[in-house]
């Protein structure tokens, strides 16, 4: 690279501004004309953190009483592709902790009960990071009386499909 260096190019998702700055330009602005406005809570996966803190930089600059959810996996040795346990990871110099307003724990065995839940009674065939994200909302609504609580799904099923999970029932 340091011979030709317009040869090549390295997105560095983890590090790159463009990464929040598009979900900051494009998924919170979608979220707030779906939603109307009238999201009292945005949930998000810590991966690059690209999403949650790009989206909850919009959402909070949109209204400031919107509560903004991390969640993690909840074991440095855990199954949940695409997301970080921060405490024993190497952290993406684009995430911002002070961000959230609160920050879940999410069991690899319960993301994966939401795959298959999403798939036995949605018919939707959602990636296991996904599933945890279904986890996370589910924890964060159980606890309200009114509220409008918004996730991504981050993943979709196609590369888990010759996985373990789908066949066990929990």
């Amino acid at each position: 690279h340091a011979s030709d260096p317009e040869r090549y190019f390295y997105p560095d998702q983890y590090n790159n501004d463009a990464n929040w700055r598009a979900h900051y330009d494009t998924t919170g602005p979608e979220i707030i004309e779906q939603t109307s406005g009238r999201l009292t809570h945005f949930v998000a996966g810590l991966g690059t953190s690209g999403t949650f803190v790009g989206t909850g930089r919009r959402l909070r600059q949109f209204n400031a009483a919107i509560q903004l959810i991390s969640f993690q996996p909840s074991s440095p040795l855990h199954g949940l592709e695409g997301l970080k346990h921060m405490d024993s990871a190497i952290v993406p110099g684009i995430y911002d902790p002070a961000l959230a307003d609160e920050d879940l724990r999410i069991d690899t065995e319960t993301a994966y009960e939401m795959v298959r839940r999403l798939a036995r009674e949605e018919g939707l065939l959602a990636g296991i990071s996904s599933g945890a994200a279904l986890a996370a909302v589910l924890h964060v609504a159980k606890r309200l009386t009114r509220g409008v609580v918004v996730t991504v799904f981050p993943d979709g099923a196609e590369k888990y499909l010759t996985e373990r999970f789908w066949t066990v029932d929990a």
